[in-house]
């Protein structure tokens, strides 16, 4: 009986698919009924948060829609998931990196002196050449990217222009030098 109910709603999926696909968009809110709950627990299961979880349904459900021309018959309720999955992964990434930069932020500010005595200047200037010693001892491609972000200053567009690479990768760089430094340098080597 379970074999003959899955094979319906395999059948019933594929109508409902081809119906969106000839411009039925009542087909489709069919489907969104139909997984809606499926796809918000798997989500949710990855993000563990309600709202970013309906956030982030919605815009699967976006993503569905424009792929269905991909869809190539291989198991829809398979197929959703593992956009949504991917999806939801990616939401997390973006949420920890927001997380860890900000932490970044509020570290620097918190350590930044008030006052700007000849004291605090001179340590200032001291600390960046000792980075500046230090770089030599990074990878080639984080010693690059952390040289012209935080020496140069330069944005993220530029730097990506300039490497003729996406902004993406400039930050996945960043993100990586970072973490390279915090486990080969101590915070003891620069005070």
């Amino acid at each position: 009986m379970e074999a003959g109910r899955k094979g319906e709603r395999e059948i019933s999926d594929q109508v409902l698919i081809q119906k969106v696909l000839s411009g039925n968009d009542h087909a489709f809110r069919l489907l969104v009924e139909k997984y809606r709950n499926d796809l918000f627990k798997t989500i949710f299961a990855v993000l563990r948060d309600q709202k970013e979880a309906e956030d982030a349904a919605q815009e699967v459900f976006l993503k569905i829609y424009t792929s269905l021309p991909q869809y190539e018959n291989q198991g829809f309720k398979t197929w959703m998931t593992r956009i949504a999955v991917n999806h939801a992964i990616d939401m997390k990434r973006k949420r920890e990196r927001r997380r860890e930069e900000m932490m970044e932020v509020v570290d620097y500010d918190s350590a930044a002196p008030q006052n700007n005595s000849i004291e605090v200047k001179v340590i200032r200037n001291e600390t960046r050449e000792l980075v500046r010693q230090r770089l030599h001892e990074m990878p080639d491609n984080y010693r690059n990217v952390i040289y012209d972000f935080y020496i140069k200053e330069k944005s993220y567009q530029q730097m990506a222009e300039e490497q003729n690479v996406q902004v993406k990768t400039i930050e996945t760089k960043l993100y990586r030098a970072r973490q390279w430094m915090r486990k080969h340098w101590k915070e003891d080597d620069f005070s």
